[in-house]
C-alpha cells in the first residue's frame, strides 16, 4: 500500500471527513446508537460539519462516534494520515515518527498509535494451522525487564544473566505460511512456560 501525501484527505478537513464517512457507511449513514437508517444531516452555521441527527432515538452523532477518534480534538486529516502511515509501513511506525510526521506532541502521537493498534486487534481469533498447514514459531526480546526473578542458587538475591537478551521481555511468535501471524508475551521462553500462555486456545500446533 502506498501513501500519496498530496491527496486532499491529508490537508482538507472536509475531504478527510467525507472519506471517513464513505469508508464507514458505504451504503449510507446509520445511527450508531440505535442502528436506525432514518437519519438526517444537520446543516446551518450553528452545527459543526458532519453532524447527524436520529429522530428515532433523538441522538446526534458524527463519523467519530463509536470509533477510536471519539472525544479526540486531533484533526481528522491527522487521523487519516496516521491510519495510512501505520497500514502502509512494512515494519511499523513508532510514536516518535508519528510525532515528527504529523506535527503533534509526542503524548498525542502515542495516544493515537495505541488507539489505532487497538482498532486493528483481532478480538475473536480463529484457530491457526490444520491439515497441510505449516506454522513457524520463534522468540524475540523487547524492552527492559523491570523485575528480574531471584535465582534459587543465589540465596534469593536477584540475579540477571549477562547479555542483551537478559534485560528484555520475551515475545513468542507464530507465523502461518500463507496466513496470519500472532505474538504473545511470555515470562520465559521454555517448553514448560509456553503452554501457560494459553496457546492451545488460540491455535493448533
Amino acid at each position: 500500500m502506498t501513501v500519496n501525501l498530496t491527496d486532499p484527505i491529508f490537508h482538507d478537513e472536509n475531504k478527510a471527513r467525507e472519506w471517513l464517512e464513505e469508508k464507514r457507511w458505504p451504503n449510507g449513514p446509520f445511527c450508531p446508537h440505535c442502528g436506525s437508517v432514518n437519519v438526517a444531516i444537520m446543516g446551518g452555521s450553528k452545527h459543526r460539519p458532519g453532524l447527524f441527527y436520529c429522530p428515532d432515538c433523538k441522538g446526534q452523532f458524527t463519523v467519530r462516534t463509536g470509533q477510536v477518534m471519539e472525544r479526540s480534538h486531533v484533526p481528522l486529516t491527522k487521523w487519516v494520515l496516521a491510519y495510512h502511515l501505520m497500514t502502509a509501513s512494512k515494519k511499523g511506525v513508532s510514536a516518535h515518527q508519528l510525532h515528527r510526521t504529523l506535527g503533534v506532541a509526542y503524548n498525542t502521537a502515542w495516544f493515537m498509535e495505541h488507539r489505532i493498534r487497538e482498532a486493528m486487534r483481532n478480538t475473536d481469533p480463529t484457530p491457526m494451522g490444520g491439515a497441510g498447514k505449516v506454522i513457524e514459531a520463534d522468540e524475540m526480546y523487547q524492552g527492559r525487564q523491570k523485575n528480574p526473578e531471584p535465582s534459587p542458587h543465589r540465596h534469593g538475591r536477584p540475579y540477571i544473566k549477562q547479555g542483551k537478551a537478559a534485560q528484555k521481555r520475551a515475545i513468542f511468535g507464530l507465523v502461518e505460511r500463507g496466513g496470519e501471524a500472532r505474538a504473545f508475551h511470555v515470562g520465559r521462553v521454555t517448553a514448560k512456560a509456553l503452554p501457560a500462555v494459553g496457546l492451545p486456545h488460540s491455535c493448533r500446533l
